[in-house]
């Protein structure tokens, strides 16, 4: 019964906080069942009403509909992503085809969309407000997006195509995160993993325990091709075995083989476009973004690629140069780069990057580095709620308030990998903030550093440092963004704009007064030494050939992908012959220099929301550098700074087109020579 449902009743928890406590698997299905329903009454009580649509009889109660589901669907995704039981899983299998249908029933209802476009058709005339109107159009142009405008049969046909879709992209995840596991590489002397840290040692330790291998060494897969221990491992076997078996993940031949299931999904997402009058996957998904046409992203694409790759090439040179200097020289091959670049970077600017860790303990990174900056900028405090129960043991959960004291929300960090969670980094919304329904943000982060022994304390890598900060930057758009209607909450905008206020966070890692507080020794609190940081910045371009390269390479096969018209995607291309030639036609076949992504394993794309969309990263990249270097001519790191940002692009959320927002942040649109001098593709 719903009563005895806790997902179906309300939470007495602060800001709505599911008590997960007390919510179990068998709970989702029928809660699913209960808001579905419960969902679609709602938008019959709108297209019943005889009376013509107005704002008030159409929009708002659109908005105020499916609340329920909303909460019943974050709540699980929120625990499908980060622990990912088997029993998880089945249902996530089962809800991914009940999904869909409920999503299509909504957006292709006839009925509704003719209230919509009716409203539509009165923009020009109506008094509503800026965000109403942005509202209405928003509502148009999606549900026009998603075929509410075709006939009867081509809806079945689209609703098929969706429900499969849904199918396959869980499947997809699944294979992968079984994948992953299965090909975590096993160490039994310790000897091979000679270059670790004892923190990487402790954990590989205690991942090999929780898996009953006790006396022996686990390093687990990162979702990206390479891996952090290859900058440090000395044995060139070892770093070879993990590469190996990165590289291999979903195209085994076995069980969890994701090829059919790519080919699949790009198939019927070629097909599904075709149906919406697209001429490619990629068509359909750009033209309801920033880019506007896959041809504006192709043109950026190709525009980097060739000065990246020719540094690419003149890194590579350089590193196989040291390798020749050795008594033993050998060609460089794509598992040695990271080794050997932390060698030319040592011997250049004198950095280890390895060497660092033990002025990143994780928890004063968090405290006096993320929440610090947030401070400085926003005048937002933080305070950890012990009493309030997250979804997992690990995850743990901060209040925050505004300068004034007013109530914000609250934030969750879920830092620890583990076997059922899946690879990456992100944030996603439980509770989403909105005037109409008076709800305040939930937002959660995860990332997935490896988890140390009991008693010892967690030390990131620089890397993972950039993690905590990017992702936190969502998290903060999640938080501030301050709208009346639900559609317009967080991160609701276009998904080549989601990435920019993330990648603007970035910029407070290095900045003087918050380096200084977080960035200090473990054992001897003494502060980064300041001729290291002046290394590390004059380092900042380095090895930017190959970090541009493989991002580049991985958008390019997205596109790549999706591109491909309804007649040429086939069942029977071979994926290994695709990918390579792509890579070509691009000029970024280089085999040192692998793809970030491969298709088997570009969760993004084929699992999560970023098809035909990868290139977001680099397309928010151009807003991101033209607004760091406006944060530096205006004195960076000062309230002043930071309520401007938070009130004209965080707070507005996506209740207004994002460059024109921009534009207001600004003054003017961004430049992109920023984004080429900091990916040192100038000159």
């Amino acid at each position: 019964m719903p009563s005895e449902n806790p997902l179906l009743t309300p939470s007495t928890l602060p800001y709505g906080l599911p008590d997960y406590r007390l919510i179990r698997p068998e709970h989702y299905l029928p809660a699913f069942d209960v808001a579905f329903a419960q969902h679609r009454e709602e938008i019959s009580r709108i297209t019943r009403a005889r009376s013509m649509p107005t704002f008030e009889n159409t929009m708002v109660p659109i908005e105020e509909s499916g609340s329920a589901l909303e909460q019943v669907a974050h709540t699980f995704y929120t625990v499908s992503s980060a622990d990912a039981t088997e029993e998880i899983q089945e249902i996530d299998e089962q809800l991914a085809p009940l999904m869909s249908a409920h999503h299509d029933a909504i957006q292709l209802d006839s009925a509704l969309f003719w209230r919509i476009k009716t409203l539509h058709e009165q923009i020009e005339a109506s008094d509503w407000t800026d965000e109403q109107r942005y509202l209405v159009q928003r509502h148009f142009q999606e549900m026009s997006h998603a075929g509410a405008a075709l006939d009867e049969d081509a809806k079945a046909q689209l609703t098929r195509l969706n429900q499969r879709l849904s199918v396959l992209s869980t499947t997809f995840e699944k294979n992968l995160l079984a994948d992953t596991n299965d090909l975590a590489v096993v160490f039994d002397d310790v000897s091979e993993l000679e270059g670790l840290s004892d923190g990487a040692l402790s954990a590989a330790a205690q991942a090999a325990s929780d898996r009953g291998l006790e006396g022996k060494w686990l390093i687990t897969l990162t979702l990206f091709t390479g891996h952090p221990a290859l900058s440090s491992l000395t044995n060139r076997e070892s770093r070879r075995r993990i590469l190996e078996a990165s590289r291999a993940r979903g195209r085994r031949g076995n069980e969890h083989d994701n090829r059919a299931v790519l080919l699949e999904i790009v198939r019927l997402r070629a097909e599904r476009a075709r149906l919406l009058g697209y001429a490619s996957h990629a068509a359909y998904i750009t033209s309801d973004q920033t880019a506007g046409s896959p041809d504006a992203v192709h043109t950026l694409l190709r525009k980097l690629a060739v000065p990246a790759a020719e540094n690419a090439r003149r890194e590579q040179e350089a590193l196989q140069a040291l390798i020749d200097a050795d008594p033993e020289p050998f060609p460089l091959e794509a598992h040695d780069w990271a080794y050997y670049t932390e060698k030319v970077r040592t011997a250049r600017y004198d950095i280890d990057t390895a060497a660092l860790r033990p002025w990143f303990e994780a928890e004063r990174v968090l405290q006096q580095g993320v929440f610090r900056a947030a401070t400085e900028l926003y005048g937002v405090t933080f305070t950890e709620r012990h009493d309030l129960p997250a979804y997992h043991p690990d995850a743990r959960v901060f209040e925050l308030h505004n300068e004034d004291g007013s109530e914000l929300g609250l934030y969750v960090l879920d830092l620890y990998t583990r076997d059922s969670k899946r690879g990456g980094a992100w944030m996603n919304s439980i509770v989403s903030q909105s005037r109409l329904r008076d709800s305040r943000p939930v937002v959660v982060n995860n990332l997935n550093v490896p988890k140390p022994a009991a008693g010892q304390r967690t030390l990131l890598s620089l890397d993972e440092v950039t993690t905590l900060f990017h992702e936190f930057g969502h998290a903060l758009h999640g938080l501030f963004a301050t709208v009346t209607y639900p559609h317009f909450a967080g991160t609701n905008v276009f998904r080549d704009f989601v990435e920019f206020p993330s990648q603007v966070n970035e910029m407070w890692i290095y900045w003087p007064e918050i380096l200084t507080s977080y960035a200090r020794h473990i054992e001897t609190d003494e502060p980064l030494p300041a001729d290291l940081v002046t290394r590390l910045h004059e380092s900042e371009a380095f090895n930017q050939g190959f970090a541009t390269s493989e991002y580049l390479a991985a958008s390019w096969l997205d596109q790549a992908w999706h591109s491909l018209a309804a007649d040429d995607a086939k069942a029977d291309i071979d994926v290994a012959l695709f990918e390579a030639a792509a890579l070509a036609d691009i000029g970024l076949a280089n085999p040192v220099v692998p793809t970030r992504y491969s298709s088997t394993y570009f969760a993004h794309v084929f699992s999560g929301g970023y098809s035909a969309g990868y290139y977001s990263y680099i397309w928010s990249e151009v807003l991101d550098a033209d607004t760091v270097e406006w944060f530096r001519e205006n004195g960076g790191l000062t309230r002043a700074n930071g309520d401007r940002f938070r009130e004209r692009l965080l707070g507005v959320g996506g209740s207004k087109d994002p460059l024109e927002a921009y534009r207001d942040f600004r003054g003017r649109d961004a430049r992109i020579e920023p984004l080429l001098a900091r990916r040192g593709l100038t000159g």
